[in-house]
């Protein structure tokens, strides 16, 4: 199961364990079931005085394990193998029972130990989620900290006939006690915000009282991060505000045109970013949305940024950087069937469709990158196009026609989601060219047709274009002084990962040219 390296880096891992752990298997007679004793044993082997396995369980579910310090009870679970992107939360599971420190800030850590009451968490995933392993290490490390959390996690691909009868079909899939707690990527403090009714009265009472900034960055995608380093840099106090870091590239699996890094992927490139930005002290204030922005009275004043919990910050500057978020095709049944068919994330909820009819729209790189991956594990794709050609880079179409399993329809404009009231059964779609109306039966779609900006909260405080974008000189202006704009949010044309970060440091550069340029106004 584990290669020798592996085995050699989790030995070294295993060091740091300080207080002994045990892991607890429930199995049956399943395939899952004896690779799960393989993987468990194995582990064990590499540091048998600190790990020891057991196959004796009784948890209810089956395949599953649970990883506990020894003399308690860690509600700690994988009903899975976690291999993929999961091993990762399988390593830091067994290196916070065994006392190793998480990298968490004491407050927080402090914050789950004095949570009253019991939880019941359970996470669905897939192993090719490359969101679902930030939901299961939160809700691991609160089961670790605080005996009155429970979490299992589920590998939806082990437990077919489950997701199925619950209908599951998008991952991440968050239950609290049996009951639908959230759908998608949340990161820790926002699940102990959900849990814990007094945080965010605090949370905002403190982020009040800090210091103005001479640069208030909205947006930690790659222009917000850009924008950050190069103000930092100029030694001047800068501070970023943003719902995550990373933005579009935390749904973003494969990056191989980031010049210079051959290859990565969005969340180990949205985590080096981060990282880049806190390296210079800026003030990072994440799990934060801007609900209005009102200019300074005048020319070095300063501007007033509200967030949506009530806390107001202030910036001498501000640069704009909230990017942009996938288009729906505002069609019947989309809204009513999102997350029960009608999906975004190949990547996630692909596995979620093994053997099952689904379909791609749009025929542009995503598009169609989405259909190549699908047809390795659904039974059939049919791709529809809008336009009487796809876009997409010839080497992909190529590739897309290649594939036997894979239909694909242009000039086909999607005029309704259709299902059962529960779950999505299939969409119908228009010929453009003869008027031909058309059904397919489906279990799924995913939506691949573009961006919309982030800008709802700016109507009335910058020019905005037709399209909803800011709009922007060379220099990242915008018609306000001292407010500025960058990435994707803007009408900058070519929405990439690397014009994101140049526009943001060119954002900053204007921004810092303004500072010097431009006295501070008389309070």
């Amino acid at each position: 199961m584990l290669d020798a390296a592996t085995q050699g880096q989790l030995a070294s891992y295993f060091e740091r364990i300080s207080q002994p752990i045990e892991l607890i298997a429930s199995l049956d007679d399943s395939s899952g079931a004896a690779d799960i004793r393989e993987l468990l044993t194995e582990i064990a082997a590499i540091a048998p005085e600190k790990i020891t396995a057991r196959f004796d369980g009784n948890f209810a579910r089956k395949p599953s394990f649970q990883i506990t310090r020894v003399g308690h009870d860690m509600g700690v679970h994988f009903a899975a193998l976690p291999m993929g992107h999961e091993f990762t939360s399988l390593l830091l599971a067994l290196l916070w029972a065994g006392g190793h420190p998480p990298k968490v800030e004491p407050e927080v850590i402090e914050q789950i130990q004095a949570l009253e009451g019991d939880y019941d968490f359970t996470t669905w995933m897939s192993l090719t989620c490359h969101n679902c392993p930030d939901v299961v290490q939160a809700l691991n490390l609160m089961a670790v900290l605080n005996p009155r959390v429970r979490h299992v996690a589920i590998d939806g691909g082990l437990f077919q006939a489950e997701v199925e009868a619950r209908q599951i079909m998008a991952v991440p899939k968050t239950e609290l006690g049996g009951a639908d707690f959230a759908s998608g990527r949340i990161e820790l403090k926002e699940i102990l915000a959900k849990i814990d009714t007094g945080a965010a009265a605090k949370e905002a009472a403190k982020l009040t009282e800090k210091a103005p900034y001479e640069v208030l960055i909205i947006g930690g995608g790659p222009a917000g991060a850009a924008a950050a380093v190069y103000a930092a840099r100029k030694g001047i106090r800068t501070g970023i505000v943003a719902e995550r870091f990373g933005g579009q590239t935390m749904d973003t699996l494969g990056i191989e045109n980031f010049i210079s890094v051959l290859e990565t992927e969005g969340p180990k490139f949205a985590a080096a970013l981060e990282a880049h930005v806190r390296h210079y002290g800026v003030d990072v204030i994440t799990l934060q949305r801007v609900a209005k922005i009102v200019p300074a009275e005048l020319p070095g004043g300063y501007a007033t940024v509200t967030l949506e919990n009530g806390a107001v910050l202030k910036g001498r500057t501000v640069i704009l950087a909230t990017g942009a978020r996938w288009r729906n095709m505002n069609v019947p049944g989309e809204a009513e069937y999102r997350t029960k068919g009608v999906a975004y994330c190949p990547h996630c909820d692909g596995p979620l469709f093994k053997g099952k009819d689904v379909a791609v729209i749009g025929g542009g790189n995503s598009g169609v990158e989405a259909a190549i991956d699908l047809a390795g594990v659904v039974k059939s794709v049919t791709l529809l196009e809008f336009a009487d050609q796809l876009k997409a880079d010839q080497v992909l179409v190529d590739k897309l026609k290649s594939m036997p399993n894979v239909t694909i329809h242009v000039n086909a404009q999607t005029t309704e989601v259709v299902g059962d009231g529960s779950k999505m059964t299939g969409l119908r779609y228009k010929d453009r060219v003869s008027g031909t109306e058309h059904q397919l039966d489906l279990a799924g779609v995913f939506v691949q047709i573009g961006l919309v900006p982030n800008t709802e909260f700016l109507k009335g405080t910058v020019e905005l274009s037709r399209f909803g974008e800011i709009v922007v000189d060379a220099k990242c202006h915008t018609n306000v002084p001292g407010i500025f704009g960058a990435g994707d949010v803007t009408t900058v044309p070519y929405k990439q990962i690397i014009i994101a970060t140049g526009e943001g440091a060119k954002a900053a550069l204007s921004a810092f040219d303004y500072l010097i340029r431009t006295p501070v106004a008389a309070a």
